[in-house]
């Protein structure tokens, strides 16, 4: 069990001095504040009552109080901001992996493509209705995605389709 434990102790060991300043450090800033805001607080005396003696004494444990508190605070806090920081890395390499392998899509005007077929028509086909519609033409590309289309008769549509619903048709 001591073999177990001594890597343990030995790690505690180095980083205790490095977290103690530094929360000594933080807490002596929030107390200022505190100090500012709640003075009233510190003063407060409590009463302890020793069973042996039923001598009554008193002690001052407001200051201990605030700074037990604060820690937990700081400790929360520090978890919170340790939890944004992993999530933020986890949404990087994911976003680095994910545009290493997905080639944008890019459509000019006059390019033939497929429409895909977004809302649900009954169709007494069932299953084997069409999934796509068209060939359409691209009258007009954006930058963010969205085309313009119009039949191969010239009818155009009166609203734009985000490049995701389309694919491109090979004549």
């Amino acid at each position: 069990m001591q073999g177990f434990l001594n890597p343990l102790n030995i790690v505690i060991q180095r980083h205790l001095p490095i977290l103690n300043s530094l929360y000594s450090k933080q807490r002596k800033m929030m107390l200022k504040g505190f100090l500012m805001r709640f003075p009233e607080h510190l003063s407060s005396e409590k009463q302890i009552i020793q069973l042996r003696l039923k001598n009554p004494t008193t002690v001052k444990l407001g200051h201990y109080k605030c700074n037990s508190r604060y820690d937990q605070l700081n400790l929360i806090e520090e978890k919170r901001l340790t939890a944004m920081c992993h999530g933020q890395l986890y949404q990087q390499r994911m976003k680095k992996a994910f545009d290493k392998k997905v080639k944008p899509r890019v459509f000019r005007e006059g390019d033939l493509v497929l429409k895909k077929v977004l809302s649900f028509v009954p169709d007494s086909r069932g299953k084997w209705t069409p999934n796509y519609e068209g060939p359409y033409v691209v009258k007009r590309a954006f930058s963010g995605g969205a085309l313009m289309l119009t039949t191969m008769d010239g009818e155009d549509f009166t609203r734009p389709v985000n490049s995701d619903a389309v694919k491109k048709y090979f004549a």
